[in-house]
């Protein structure tokens, strides 16, 4: 089960008293919620691509939307459907090729019916699921039930921009956006608070401040300068909205597998390719590191297999551990892959997985040489951009949780700097550090 651009804050299991997704906390009670999961990369087709392969963005060469996995690295529909397995698709692929040439995958869905558009298109692509699992299936199955929403919380930005005020904006696209909204979502009568982390830091990195100012690629955020605060407001009501309609889509599919009678032997994961701004910092939608676009809800459940209502606030997991831990519970052999199997972790017969998580950012399609890259530890954060003043970020998460003080040049934790560079090195020994280019 995969949703598009829900972050692990916006589920009312994760705490959030602004919805209710009953559905995705039905799911979470009848396994494991992984608390600090990443995505490897915060924007559609890369991090799919990761999911996908296993393997980062800058191994599997899927850098930007449109970019395709080379042939020479197999899929996840490919690895199952060799080990002997029906593998079947329906939804959002966000890849080239979203139709029959879904590599390793039946392609389940209509083409005519527009899978960008949760609100036209995720009813849809649960039906196809429910069909599929109503099928009588003479082999053990592995089925992609890619959702798109809160994903039109993009179409919501755009729909309050006026091009008279907006100089530069596309009239066709807020024309399309318009028509992506089907119903009012204005159903909580006080919209939610802003976040304690609502303001930007004045000395943010010169790399973020020129991502806000981009008018391709990502340019909701430039829709947002004119917002005022009940605007902002109103934005979280929407996105929150939107998470609960494709909650009930996630309750659909999950209905009819257990309908089917095959919930006890069926592994289910739930994740999503990337995160949301939600406000903090004044971000909007993906194309950042900061938790809310970085952050995704992981939960697996396998009753009689995973133990029930477990929360798991230690480990840090990520999008390319998705595979190989499927492989690990299908009895797959699973090829040469960065990410690693979580089967230990939910077993809880191996203490420590690892010593930091990854997560990579190329956020503008004209230059792919910018690049900002995310080292996570247990405690602390570290983000290195590629070019720009002030281009590096630690943030101590245990005091910190919102990243409103950036301690990368507070002498007091110099230690830590220290470390988090060498982590740094540890991961990308090919590449220069901020700390020891010149400025």
């Amino acid at each position: 089960l995969l949703t598009d651009q829900q972050s692990a804050r916006a589920m009312s299991c994760a705490g959030n008293p602004h919805l209710h997704t009953p559905h995705i906390d039905a799911l979470a009670a009848t396994g494991i919620r992984f608390e600090q999961s990443y995505c490897a990369s915060p924007v559609c087709g890369p991090s799919r691509a990761c999911l996908a392969t296993g393997r980062l963005a800058s191994e599997n060469g899927v850098l930007v939307n449109g970019m395709s996995i080379p042939d020479s690295l197999p899929t996840m529909g490919e690895i199952f459907r060799e080990g002997g397995y029906r593998t079947a698709w329906t939804g959002r692929w966000c890849l080239p090729g979203n139709g029959p040439d879904i590599r390793g995958f039946e392609c389940l869905h209509d083409m005519n019916v527009p899978l960008g558009h949760g609100l036209q298109g995720d009813e849809h692509v649960a039906d196809r699921a429910i069909e599929f699992l109503r099928q009588d299936q003479d082999r053990p199955f592995l089925l992609g039930v890619s959702l798109c929403n809160p994903h039109d919380i993009c179409y919501w930005i755009m729909q309050q921009s006026n091009p008279e005020t907006a100089p530069g904006t596309d009239t066709v696209r807020l024309k399309k956006a318009a028509d992506a909204m089907m119903f009012d979502l204005k159903r909580s009568d006080e919209p939610p608070p802003l976040p304690e982390n609502f303001e930007v830091d004045p000395n943010e990195p010169e790399f973020l401040t020129t991502c806000r100012r981009r008018r391709y690629y990502g340019d909701e955020g430039t829709f947002t300068w004119d917002w005022d605060e009940q605007t902002w407001r109103k934005y979280l009501n929407a996105y929150y909205r939107l998470t609960e309609h494709v909650d009930l889509q996630v309750g659909r599919v999950m209905a009819a597998l257990h309908a089917a009678g095959m919930a006890d032997s069926t592994l289910v994961v739930m994740t999503s390719d990337h995160g949301e701004g939600m406000a903090a910092h004044r971000w909007v939608v993906k194309l950042g590191l900061y938790e809310e676009p970085v952050k995704v809800p992981l939960i697996l459940s396998q009753p009689g297999v995973i133990e029930r209502s477990t929360v798991d606030r230690q480990h840090l997991t990520s999008g390319i551990d998705v595979l190989p831990t499927m492989c690990d519970y299908a009895g797959i052999e699973c090829p040469e892959v960065t990410g690693i199997s979580l089967r230990k972790t939910v077993e809880r017969t191996e203490k420590t997985v690892r010593e930091f998580v990854l997560s990579e950012l190329y956020p503008d399609t004209k230059n792919l040489e910018r690049v900002g890259r995310m080292v996570r530890s247990s405690r602390f954060k570290y983000v290195a951009y590629s070019e720009g003043a002030r281009a590096e970020q630690l943030f101590d998460l245990q005091r910190d949780s919102g990243e409103q003080r950036n301690i990368a040049t507070k002498l007091e934790y110099a230690s830590e700097l220290k470390k988090h560079r060498e982590l740094f090195c540890k991961a990308y020994p090919h590449i220069t550090p901020p700390s020891r280019r010149s400025t």
